[in-house]
């Protein structure tokens, strides 16, 4: 989260965004919408027979991060490393490991997923996301 006091443009990724539409001192999100010289894997992650895909790509500081969509289904994860899960298009009920109630989540939104656990998706139509390794 950015905390925005009396800017009317902030530098962001080395582009000038404008703050036009925000209040002084209103939290919100910026959110990139395209990743500018990714490298991308030619091969695709594809999961639950076809239904959950994403390809991976890397950033030139060596972050990196995967593009999905999942259709229609109930999903369950593993996780090795820390992950960022943000939610471009669609929506979607996520329960983490550990906790009993899901949570919807829709887009512009995001949750983390702790490393070396789980997490639990319920999706009613379809979800696209980007997921961030963390380190």
């Amino acid at each position: 989260m950015i905390f925005l006091q009396n800017e009317k443009t902030m530098p962001f990724h080395g582009k000038i965004i404008s703050l036009a539409n925000f209040s002084a001192g209103l939290e919100c999100e910026i959110t990139m919408e395209n990743f500018d010289n990714a490298s991308v894997k030619k091969e695709a992650n594809v999961y639950f027979g076809g239904k959950v895909t994403s390809r991976q790509i890397t950033l030139p500081n060596g972050d990196v991060k995967t593009l999905g969509i999942m259709l229609a289904g109930e999903y369950e994860f593993g996780t090795d490393a820390p992950e960022l899960m943000e939610v471009t298009a669609g929506s979607a009920e996520i329960r983490l490991d550990g906790e009993s109630e899901f949570t919807t989540y829709t887009a512009g939104q995001s949750f983390n997923v702790p490393g070396n656990s789980k997490f639990f998706l319920k999706v009613g139509d379809i979800f696209d996301y980007v997921c961030s390794f963390l380190k």
